[in-house]
């Protein structure tokens, strides 16, 4: 591999594919309830402005309170058990130690490991949803109600791609949640976060949502293929699965991800995605993604001169913008296609790209097996590539 690439420090994408009441505050708010009695206190354009609603919902202080209280009861506390192994280095199996050492020669031990999770209920039958990580490596969880109501759920399916689970209980008549859309979300509305952090059940966090379209780049899980929301409402570890309200009380997303160095952000998958994978997830317990099988970078300026300046890489890039083929997997659909390395992807779907992460979702939107018209940069001329994505393998070299 090149030095440059070492050098240069950025993660290459593998594409698997792919609060305040008010800005003017309490001293207008008494100086609109004084106007009579003080006239000259503000200028007359700011006297006839109207005072800012309190909340979103119609003026109801509560709307918080009232949100939680319909959803609370449908969000789960998850609990997971795995069997793991204390791994030994394999030399230490070696006859020579079993000679010499006999019985003192480390024994491979195996130990449970638990975790605990958030959830919530899509049906009153018992089908819920999850973090893939909450459920990672156990076939068999105990679920948690609100009500202290206990059952065994059955993980019907992962999705380690986007980090979503399902599981079903056996139960009747059970409380719901209702679903919202994430993709008629406005940064700085709020956002209203239930789950079970650090052990501490139905706990509730208040925030706004802070921005959209944040990518698995982005967020520090590039192994990820989801476009995340972004909120400030606090998120700590047992959130992961758990339900991101709006004001009306619908879930808009799931919360999933923290990064250490966030300082109070937190992401969620929106709910349209959860949805999607869920469905498959219940049906046929796996989810296949399109996969073309590239290594890429999004391009600017910087990255082309140094590509350009790397003799090892032996390019000749005349794009500042695009997003870059850095390799391409030997025997994919990439491969067979005619991707080469140094193609510089301008459409994709015969939409325009920008980024890694705009070719990752026409990817993922596209269809295994059907044709997806690609369009890049080859050494200053225009190149149409028609290539049928294939499932993502479970091994990729």
């Amino acid at each position: 591999m090149s030095q440059f690439i070492k050098k240069l420090g950025i993660y290459l994408t593998l594409l698997a594919l792919g609060g305040g009441a008010g800005f003017v505050g309490n001293r207008y708010l008494l100086a609109k309830q004084q106007r009579q009695e003080l006239p000259q206190v503000l200028p007359a354009a700011l006297q006839s402005f109207p005072v800012p609603s309190a909340n979103p919902v119609e003026g109801n202080i509560n709307f918080i309170a009232e949100a939680v209280r319909a959803v609370g009861p449908a969000v789960v506390r998850i609990d997971a058990s795995r069997q793991v192994s204390q791994e030994i280095p394999e030399s230490f199996q070696h006859p020579f130690f079993r000679r010499f050492f006999g019985d003192e020669v480390p024994i491979p031990k195996r130990q449970l490991e638990r975790g605990t999770g958030s959830g919530f209920i899509l049906s009153s039958d018992g089908r819920l949803i999850t973090n893939a990580h909450v459920v990672e490596g156990a076939d068999r969880v105990k679920v948690t109600l609100k009500d202290g109501q206990i059952f065994e759920g059955e993980v019907l399916g992962t999705d380690s791609v986007t980090d979503i689970a399902v599981i079903k209980i056996d139960g009747r008549n059970l409380p719901t949640v209702k679903l919202g859309k994430a993709e008629n979300l406005t940064p700085g509305e709020w956002a209203i976060a239930i789950g079970n952090p650090l052990g501490l059940d139905n706990t509730v966090t208040v925030g706004i949502i802070s921005a959209l379209g944040r990518s698995s780049s982005q967020v520090g899980v590039p192994d990820k293929r989801v476009s995340f929301i972004q909120t400030d409402a606090a998120i700590n570890p047992g959130n992961s699965g758990g339900p991101l309200l709006n004001a009306q009380g619908q879930v808009i997303g799931i919360n999933t991800a923290i990064r250490a160095d966030a300082q109070g952000l937190g992401f969620a998958i929106p709910i349209e995605t959860a949805e999607r994978i869920a469905s498959q997830l219940f049906t046929k317990g796996k989810v296949d993604h399109p996969y073309l099988g590239i290594q890429m970078m999004t391009l600017n300026s910087e990255l082309r001169k140094q590509i350009n300046e790397d003799v090892d890489l032996n390019l000749n890039i005349d794009e500042d913008k695009g997003v870059i083929v850095m390799r391409v997997v030997p025997n994919s659909p990439a491969d067979l296609a005619g991707f080469q390395t140094g193609d510089v992807i301008i459409k994709v779907g015969g939409k325009n790209i920008e980024t890694a992460g705009d070719v990752q979702q026409q990817v993922e939107a596209s269809v295994i097996g059907e044709v997806l018209e690609v369009e890049v940069k080859r050494k200053s001329k225009t190149v149409a590539i028609a290539v049928r994505p294939g499932a993502f393998p479970d091994e990729i070299d």
